[in-house]
């Protein structure tokens, strides 16, 4: 059992490295954005709860939020979490719209390059950031920027210095208010 959850994770490992080589970087100006989604997961027992929070840009005024409930599916592994939060995070963002997306999690800061943030962010084909409270060890060189308490990193369709940028106005008590708020949300605090 153990030697094929190995080769399970040892095939999932390949093809993040594929698909990172599938994550555009690109600059973003951050006077065309006016809507940012923020997601964030909670947990409890083996139900995940996926919260969104939409805000203006840069005031960070709340345009929205809502959250969906889960199953888990696939238990916590370090640098696989990808595999754990896609679903959830999936269904809270279906239909709605937004200019950037802010991801609980890492993009390229991740040692195959491909983390949660790049693949929501290919998934949904929008510029996705991700944010993260500590940096993975083995993540590339120069894949992140620590802003206050944040990590930020690219996810997709963003280059870190326009990830950074939009980043900023966003701080508040050293973490971007978006995502604190979509982490109050998920663990059924209100807004």
């Amino acid at each position: 059992m153990v030697a094929e959850l190995q080769e399970k994770l040892e095939r999932i490992a390949a093809a993040q490295m594929k698909l990172a080589g599938r994550v555009v970087e690109r600059p973003v100006d951050p006077d065309s954005v006016q809507v940012v989604a923020a997601v964030d997961v909670s947990y409890r027992e083996n139900r995940a709860r996926a919260a969104l929070v939409l805000c203006t840009f840069p005031d960070c005024e709340v345009l929205g939020s809502k959250t969906a409930m889960v199953d888990v599916t696939f238990p916590y592994i370090p640098t696989y979490f990808f595999l754990r939060e896609t679903r959830p995070v999936l269904l809270v963002l279906r239909g709605e719209e937004f200019d950037v997306l802010l991801v609980e999690g890492h993009g390229r800061a991740h040692p195959r390059g491909y983390g949660l943030a790049s693949h929501i962010g290919l998934l949904v084909g929008r510029p996705a950031i991700g944010v993260a409270k500590g940096p993975l060890r083995g993540a590339p060189e120069g894949s992140f920027r620590r802003m206050g308490k944040a990590y930020v990193s690219v996810g997709h369709l963003i280059d870190l210095e326009s990830a950074v940028r939009i980043i900023e106005p966003l701080l508040e008590g050293g973490y971007p208010k978006p995502l604190r708020l979509a982490d109050r949300l998920s663990k059924r605090e209100t807004l």
